[in-house]
């Protein structure tokens, strides 16, 4: 079965007595062997909440990686701060990454290369815009982003990922792709991974969907075949909220690996 995975970005949000608040409710909430639950604090929030997440099974994440594991690289966070302050997932080449401070595919391909040597899961996201959509090209676009940042990546490497399809134009607009246009652009990549590294590893990598995904639309995506999760941005920050996805996810049906 590819279990549910579940990821909070809690973005550019929440102190640390925020954040020691929201896990507080988290773990009496979202703590089930059913589903991966993951949150992604801000770097500030990190050893916090590594701190507040001991004794539960909610594991911890960073919003962003560089490449190199240390050296002269002001402002920049190497793999081997995020493993050594109790990171286990990171997320790469968010849309908001690539929009706002030009992340290329060749720069998230560097970062997820880090991530995997360093013995972090990369959640790696892709996504169109509204005008691409509009213009039918997402699967053009999907297709030139994955080629991007998994081209040189070996089988192995490829199964230890999660991707996460995030459709620029339902990113924090309240606005979420139907369950039906979710579920048609990650069918398309799981294809495109069975194409290049072969059926069972397409089969085995676990996609997310992520965009405006809230505790009133989660069940309907969770239901579609090939989506295996959630990366949750502003309902990440209510830990009612989150907790509802959480639940969404343990009722949906089980996504058997056929091959």
């Amino acid at each position: 079965m590819r279990k549910p995975i579940i990821a909070g970005n809690w973005k550019c949000h929440l102190t640390l007595q925020e954040a020691s608040a929201l896990i507080a409710g988290l773990k009496d909430s979202c703590d089930t062997d059913a589903v991966e639950v993951v949150v992604c604090p801000p770097f500030t929030a990190l050893a916090t909440a590594a701190q507040s997440l001991k004794g539960s099974r909610i594991r911890l994440g960073a919003q962003d990686v560089f490449w190199e594991p240390h050296g002269a690289f002001t402002g920049e966070i190497s793999p081997t701060m995020l493993v050594d302050v109790g990171c286990r997932y990171v997320v790469v080449g968010h849309s908001e990454r690539r929009t706002h401070f030009g992340e290329s595919d060749q720069s998230v391909q560097r970062k997820l290369l880090a991530a995997l040597k360093y013995a972090l899961v990369p959640i790696v996201c892709i996504g169109e815009t509204l005008a691409e959509r509009d213009a039918n090209l997402t699967f053009n676009v999907l297709t030139r982003q994955l080629e991007g940042a998994l081209g040189t990546l070996s089988t192995d490497e490829v199964r230890r990922l999660i991707l996460a399809y995030e459709p620029v134009w339902a990113i924090g607009t309240g606005r979420n792709a139907s369950p039906g246009q979710a579920q048609e652009a990650h069918a398309f990549i799981r294809k495109w991974l069975a194409t290049r590294w072969g059926l069972e590893a397409g089969d085995a990598v676990r996609i997310q969907y992520g965009g405006s995904v809230n505790a009133a639309n989660a069940a309907g995506l969770l239901q579609q075949p090939d989506v295996d999760g959630a990366l949750v941005g502003g309902a990440s920050l209510s830990a009612e909220a989150f907790a509802a996805i959480v639940r969404a996810a343990v009722e949906a049906p089980s996504k058997a690996i056929t091959r």
